[in-house]
C-alpha cells in the first residue's frame, strides 16, 4: 500500500510548488477505499484529496500517506485534523515532515486522538521524492539537478557550435521528462542566443506540465523576440541579471518576464548562490539546469550541484569541440566536486548516469 502511496506521490513531482509531492492510499479489511495525491499548485493536500475521493466513509480505516500530515494552518487546513474527523484508526506515515512548522506535530496530534501512528515505511524513496523540498527546508534553496548531454569525451558541440544532435530521439524524450517532474529549467543567456530555446515540455500529453523558464542574465541582453520572450505570459520566465540597463528592464516586464536583481559574482556574472536563494524564497524545490558549459561550472564551482544525469552519445569530438563543463579554475583534485553512481541504463542509443553529490 506505501508502494502505491508513493507512485501517487511520484505522479504530483513538478507540479505541486511550493508544497512537497504527497501521496496517500486509504484501507480497510485489505480493500483500497480512497487515494490521493498533491494536486496541481500544491492544494487541496494527498489526505483531503483522498478524503473527498473515498468511496464509503472512513471509521476504521488506515491511511498510508508518503509525508507527515501537516499539523498548521497555511492555505488549506492541517491534514492531521482532517484524517481525525474523517475516523482512520491507523495511520502509516513514510518519513516525518522536516519542516519546523510540522515536524513531529503532525504524528503527535493524530497520536493524542487515539490513532495508532506507524512511520519509517518507505522511508529512503519518500526521502528521495521530496529531497528537493527537504533541501529547502534545511538550506534554504532548492536541489539543482544537472542535465548533460555529451559525447564519450565530454564534449556537447563541435567547433564550430553544430550539437544538433548529439544524443539519439530516445535520449531526447527521456530529457523532457526530466522537464516534467522539476519545478523549473534553468539556462544561461548564451545558450538562449545561440538556440532560441523553447524549454518546454514536448512529450505528448505532458505540455501542459511544462516548467518554469530560468534564465541567467547578467545585463539583460535576451531578445524581446525570442521563443522564450514571446511565450512567457503563457509558461512563466524569470530573468536574473546583475548590472542591466533600466530600459532593458522594462522591456521584458513589458513581455511578462518577471526580471529579477541579484549580486554579481567575478566578472560581473550573476551569483549563482543569490539566485539559489531566492528561488529557495520562492517556494522552488527542484531546478533543472540545461547549458551551457559557464553555467554548469558556475554551480558545480559554487557546491550547488546536487544531481547529474549524464546521457551520453557514442561518438567522440576531439579537443578543438565545445565541453560540457566550462572552466573550474581548480589545480587540486581534492577542490574537485564529487559525485556517486546512482544508476546506469541504455536510452535508445545512447548511456543514461544518474549520480548523486557525495556529502
Amino acid at each position: 500500500m506505501m508502494r502505491a502511496a508513493l507512485a501517487l506521490a511520484r505522479r504530483s513531482l513538478g507540479r505541486t510548488r511550493p508544497n512537497p509531492a504527497v501521496g496517500c492510499v486509504i484501507v480497510r479489511d485489505g480493500r483500497v477505499i480512497a487515494r490521493g495525491r498533491t494536486r496541481d499548485g500544491g492544494r487541496p493536500h494527498a489526505e483531503a484529496d483522498a478524503i473527498a475521493n473515498a468511496r464509503e466513509p472512513l471509521q476504521g480505516a488506515t491511511a498510508y500517506v508518503t509525508l507527515e500530515p501537516c499539523a498548521h494552518h497555511g492555505r488549506t487546513p492541517p491534514c492531521a485534523e482532517a484524517l481525525i474527523a474523517a475516523g482512520v484508526a491507523r495511520v502509516v506515515s513514510a518519513i516525518e515532515d522536516p519542516d519546523p512548522r510540522v515536524k513531529g506535530q503532525g504524528h503527535g496530534r493524530l497520536a493524542a486522538a487515539g490513532i495508532t501512528v506507524e512511520v519509517g515505511d518507505g522511508a529512503a524513496a519518500a526521502a528521495e521524492i521530496n529531497a528537493g523540498f527537504f533541501l529547502r527546508v534545511r538550506e534554504g534553496r532548492p536541489l539543482f539537478h544537472l542535465k548533460l548531454a555529451s559525447s564519450l569525451d565530454g564534449r556537447i558541440a563541435t567547433a564550430s557550435g553544430e550539437s544538433r544532435w548529439i544524443t539519439g530521439e530516445a535520449a531526447r524524450a527521456d530529457g523532457h521528462r526530466l522537464r516534467a517532474i522539476h519545478d523549473a529549467i534553468l539556462v544561461g543567456v548564451g545558450t538562449v542566443a545561440a538556440d532560441d530555446p523553447e524549454l518546454t515540455c514536448r512529450l505528448p500529453g505532458l505540455g501542459a506540465y511544462s516548467p518554469d523558464r530560468i534564465v541567467l542574465d547578467s545585463t539583460a541582453r535576451m531578445s524581446a523576440t525570442s521563443k522564450l520572450a514571446t511565450t512567457a505570459r503563457a509558461t512563466p520566465v524569470l530573468l536574473f541579471h546583475s548590472s542591466a540597463p533600466a530600459t532593458r528592464v522594462e522591456q521584458l516586464r513589458g513581455k511578462g518576464i518577471n526580471v529579477i536583481e541579484v549580486p554579481a559574482r567575478g566578472e560581473g556574472r550573476v551569483d549563482v548562490a543569490a539566485v539559489a536563494k531566492t528561488l529557495g524564497e520562492m517556494g522552488y524545490s527542484n531546478v533543472l539546469i540545461e547549458g551551457g558549459g559557464q553555467i554548469a561550472a558556475a554551480f558545480l564551482r559554487a557546491g550547488l550541484v546536487d544531481r547529474i544525469s549524464s546521457y551520453r552519445a557514442g561518438l567522440v569530438l576531439g579537443e578543438d569541440s565545445r565541453s560540457a563543463v566550462g572552466p573550474m579554475a581548480f589545480d587540486r583534485l581534492d577542490f574537485a566536486p564529487r559525485f556517486r553512481l546512482v544508476s546506469s541504463r541504455i536510452v535508445g542509443a545512447d548511456t543514461l548516469e544518474t549520480w548523486h553529490r557525495r556529502t
